[in-house]
């Protein structure tokens, strides 16, 4: 972490209460440190925060435990972190669409990620691929986008429920082509990936993992990802934008790790820094591959803008088919 760096988050305010800070430091931490996720034991983001915590233990020198507290939208774990101590021994685990769309989705929303937590750090981004029934007479997007003009409301595309990633990445496909296309919701991603492959729908959104099983076993086929650049392991598969779709047009998540508002910012830092290590370390690196995610380290100041461009983006699009969950 440079000297540079610091002292611009000194002089944006970040280190008001340096010298709480200062001695809170030494010594940090003295017993295990808790991280609070909304994600069921066994899910992908569970997954990668075990391996992510596992590493942490090491460089801290104290247990990182992983406590899980699915249900309720998030918001089970969300409050646990919520009402915890700011002393750096709290951790809460979310991902982009927890940030990004819940703002918009309830009207009573019992947290808010900017007055309630400070941000520590981003763990890894992945993106969504475009998965059509192997049969599927699409060869690109452009013939998806072709069919939708053609047929408004013929063309469906299936997800895992209202205002999951599918959800509102077919949304956004849509907005961006001038198309109307029909939202199937399912209650569960098997089931949802087994209707495509037989041609209940016509396309989705997944990723190798979630779709793993179906595109395997090679009922299903990538027509495209919706990603800046073709990922590694899937350089055969194309962007959108090479396909014939929208130019720029992506549909990815994140997630990662905040602390509740007023931990002293010297554990921000040394929270911030060990996660970075623990993601640069080759045998991470290896095993997040296997979920095609990416490292995605950040300062936390980068990170608060991070959080305002995802309420930014996802907002227009929610307002405009005006989905509410409350």
């Amino acid at each position: 972490m440079s000297k540079s760096w610091i002292s611009r988050m000194l002089a944006a305010g970040v280190l008001a209460s340096s010298s709480v800070a200062a001695a809170a430091a030494p010594g940090y931490p003295v017993r295990p440190v808790k991280i609070v996720t909304p994600f069921a034991v066994g899910q992908g983001p569970d997954v990668l925060l075990r391996i992510v915590a596992e590493k942490l233990t090491a460089t801290l020198g104290q247990q990182v435990i992983v406590e899980n507290r699915p249900g309720a939208s998030g918001f089970l774990a969300f409050e646990a972190g919520r009402r915890a101590a700011p002393d750096g021994y709290t951790l809460v685990h979310m991902d982009s669409y927890h940030v990004g769309t819940q703002p918009h989705l309830f009207a009573r929303l019992p947290y808010d990620v900017r007055k309630d937590f400070d941000p520590v750090t981003p763990l890894v981004r992945n993106y969504f691929f475009v998965v059509v029934p192997a049969g599927s007479t699409w060869r690109t997007i452009g013939d998806l986008i072709a069919a939708a003009r053609t047929k408004p409301g013929g063309v469906s595309y299936g997800s895992w429920g209202v205002a999951s990633p599918a959800h509102l990445g077919g949304l956004l496909l849509a907005a961006a082509t001038g198309t109307d296309m029909m939202h199937v919701p399912y209650k569960e991603s098997a089931q949802l990936f087994q209707s495509v492959a037989v041609g209940d729908v016509s396309w989705t959104l997944g990723t190798p993992v979630s779709a793993g099983p179906v595109y395997q076993s090679g009922k299903v086929r990538f027509l495209a990802v919706a990603a800046p650049r073709r990922l590694p392991g899937y350089a055969e598969v194309p962007t959108v934008a090479q396909a014939g779709g929208p130019a720029g047009f992506e549909v990815g998540g994140w997630n990662g790790l905040f602390v509740p508002k007023g931990t002293p910012a010297e554990l921000v830092l040394r929270l911030n820094e060990g996660i970075a290590a623990a993601l640069e370390a080759p045998d991470v690196r290896q095993k997040l591959a296997t979920f095609t995610y990416e490292a995605y380290a950040m300062s936390p100041r980068d990170m608060a803008r991070l959080v305002d461009e995802e309420i930014a983006k996802w907002g227009p699009i929610i307002k405009g088919a005006d989905i509410r969950l409350d």
